[in-house]
């Protein structure tokens, strides 16, 4: 299937004309974000933690220490919601009203498992690497097995997903056009600055090249 198939928990309602359920269009707004915010409930006190993740394939990956309560949490099986936002612009009305932003987002419904198979969790933990700087992993020191014990690394399969957008131009009341205020978009985007050396790196090695970024959708070098 190249869509997911909304639930009575994903169905997007409010504004419904905005709802995503494209696969490719949803994997292309994870692959562009860092941070995901993972909602969950304990005792009755609901929770919201942001936290990094990478996606592979149909499912993507949380990781932290063992120690986490979110982690700890999460491992026995309660529901989870885990969103991504991106936002794009600030969109200007000539009305307070219609004021907005456009933005791409996810909504993940399910239950995350712990990964407990040595392959996989390595394989986790080069995806996390990846994700922020492609290639990384290949440059540097790999975990040691104390390293990866100390890390707890979940699983959310991409089953009950939904992503929402907005793009365009601000929408105003037709008698408004006529009132003398600028009304458009203001772009936004994030921008990665020079690398800046620990102070302790070795004579010879080169500078990082902050070009590597430009692979990612909403980067600028």
């Amino acid at each position: 299937m190249d869509a997911y198939t909304p639930t009575p928990r994903t169905q997007v309602k409010r504004l419904a004309k905005r709802a995503v359920y494209d696969k490719t269009q949803v994997h292309s707004i994870l692959d562009a974000g860092y941070f995901c915010h993972v909602g969950f409930v304990v005792d009755g006190q609901p929770y919201v933690i942001p936290t990094g993740y990478a996606r592979v394939g149909d499912r993507i990956y949380i990781h932290g220490s063992a120690a986490s309560r979110m982690l700890r949490t999460l491992e026995e099986g309660v529901e989870v919601c885990v969103t991504v936002t991106l936002v794009d612009g600030f969109v200007l009305a000539r009305s307070a009203f219609h004021h907005s932003m456009n933005y791409r987002s996810v909504v993940v419904l399910g239950k995350a498992r712990p990964v407990t198979d040595p392959d996989e969790k390595l394989e986790a933990m080069r995806s996390f690497t990846n994700h922020v700087v492609p290639g990384r992993w290949d440059e540097v020191r790999k975990p040691t097995a104390q390293e990866l014990k100390s890390t707890t690394v979940l699983a959310l399969p991409l089953e009950e997903v939904s992503a929402k957008v907005r793009t365009g131009m601000p929408i105003d009341d037709e008698e408004d056009y006529a009132l003398p205020i600028w009304a458009g978009v203001v772009p936004i985007r994030t921008k990665v600055g020079e690398p800046l050396p620990d102070g302790r790196v070795l004579p010879g090695v080169p500078a990082f090249d902050r070009a590597r970024f430009r692979s990612r959708s909403n980067e600028m070098g």
